[in-house]
């Protein structure tokens, strides 16, 4: 009699707390329904990104929120993605899974200090069914090299890591499934690469596999973003522990039934969120502070200046787009900061000579038109329009094609720094930036935050 493994899986969910009753009410029925198979083995994984500070209860918490929500379904294994990994300082990730009920397994991020895998996470883990078929999970997630050993972490190579764990365990595994919250492209690679990974469970691309995917001799699944979909797995295996079949299906979350009870449970995280939030006030402002996307704005006046303030530069740059709401005369809590600049953002010192920053700005200037309705996703961004680009101790004359530097003409052999988002650094529209630009992310501060000091130093509570 063969046996049947069947993995309920879920990724991407961002927060999205909209979609938790149903993915949580469907996986719970769906494992007890399997369970009552005989031969049967039921595993549950998340493959990270399951939190995102621009949900208020998430930020609030330091995500430790989501993590009680994880705990509901008792997973057998997680990894993490790059919003577990880059949007929590070194401590608030150290403490992120204190209380959690599952066991994190990721084999590519080592503490900077130790040079070992952090407290908190393991490299693999090893599954033995009922019926003695020993399942290999490796969780890895994708490596950000610029922005890991920021926070004390030391990103690993997936091409370094799997050959080591595969050979520490030689002999010891009869199926590999590996969690990767690494993107489709790599998937796909590491499939051709390492035939022994059986099973890749894919994430952090937001790709949606329907009927999953073979690459080599591997079976690729995903199920895309936000909750949208729960993927499932289910294997077969012969006498030996070898696979005889697989295959990969998707349930659509929203033609899942809906209880009652939904709607006040998803309303109560939101509600929550914001009202913690709220009691933190930060500042008291005389006249509102309003945002356009196209225009002279106050807000993007105020935020230039805590970029340049936080950067301690004599120039900054930021796009309108960041900011989403208006700030309305009295005082200004955390809640609605949030409201306004939701991002995953942080600011960056960028110092270039003076014939690439005027290169930099004619980038700037040739996609300005372009960016200012682009329907920006993703690289932190958490609004809808990129807007329009401004600037504050820089002058670009279109007809000269000339800059000016605090109203000096930029010299090509001068450096000279500049404050703006990290986020021009990961967008494709403004090369100059990575090319040749000494960038210096300060990390220990989130976008919002540093317009929240600002705030409170400029606009004190009490004046």
């Amino acid at each position: 009699m063969t046996e049947k493994i069947t993995i309920l899986h879920t990724n991407d969910i961002h927060s999205h707390f909209e979609n938790w009753p149903r993915i949580r009410r469907f996986i719970l029925r769906r494992r007890e329904q399997l369970n009552k198979h005989p031969n049967t083995t039921v595993l549950t994984f998340d493959l990270g990104d399951a939190i995102d500070r621009a949900h208020p209860l998430t930020e609030v918490t330091n995500g430790k929120a989501n993590v009680e929500l994880l705990n509901q379904i008792h997973y057998d294994a997680v990894t993490i993605g790059n919003n577990e990994g880059l949007t929590n300082t070194h401590e608030q990730l150290n403490e992120l899974y204190t209380d959690a009920n599952f066991d994190v397994v990721l084999a590519n991020i080592l503490d900077s200090k130790t040079r070992q895998i952090p407290k908190w996470a393991q490299p693999f883990k090893m599954i033995t069914t009922p019926q003695k078929t020993r399942v290999l999970v490796i969780g890895l997630t994708a490596p950000y090299i610029l922005t890991y050993p920021i926070l004390g972490w030391t990103p690993l190579s997936p091409d370094t890591v799997i050959p080591k764990i595969l050979k520490e365990n030689q002999g010891q595994y009869d199926v590999v499934v590996l969690l990767s919250h690494l993107g489709l492209d790599v998937d796909r690679r590491l499939a051709r690469k390492f035939p022994q990974l059986d099973i890749i469970i894919g994430a952090h691309t937001h790709h949606l596999l329907v009927k999953g995917e073979r690459d080599n001799t591997s079976l690729l699944a995903a199920a895309e973003k936000w909750g949208h979909y729960v993927g499932e797995i289910t294997i077969e295996v012969g006498k030996n522990h070898r696979i005889i079949k697989d295959r990969a299906v998707v349930t659509k979350t929203s033609t899942l039934p809906v209880d009652p009870a939904d709607e006040d449970e998803i309303n109560e995280y939101q509600q929550h969120g914001e009202k913690l939030l709220a009691r933190n006030k930060l500042a008291r402002i005389k006249a509102p502070m309003t945002t356009t996307l196209v225009g002279h704005s106050r807000l993007v006046d105020e935020g230039l200046h805590a970029i340049m303030e936080k950067a301690e530069t004599q120039a900054g740059i930021l796009n309108s787009g960041l900011f989403l709401t208006d700030l309305p005369t009295g005082i200004v809590d955390r809640n609605e900061l949030h409201q306004m600049l939701p991002h995953a953002m942080h600011v960056m010192r960028v110092t270039l000579d003076g014939y690439n920053l005027w290169r930099l700005i004619k980038e700037m200037e040739r996609n300005r038109n372009f960016l200012t309705k682009f329907q920006q996703k993703g690289m932190g961004f958490r609004g809808k329009y990129f807007g329009e680009l401004h600037y504050n101790g820089l002058r670009y004359d279109k007809q000269a094609g000339q800059l000016f530097f605090r109203e000096e003409l930029v010299s090509p052999i001068k450096n000279y720094q500049i404050a703006m988002p990290d986020h021009y650094l990961f967008i494709p529209f403004f090369p100059t930036i990575s090319i040749v630009g000494k960038n210096e992310i300060l990390y220990d501060q989130s976008l919002r935050d540093v317009f929240g000091d600002y705030l409170t130093k400029h606009y004190p509570l009490n004046g």
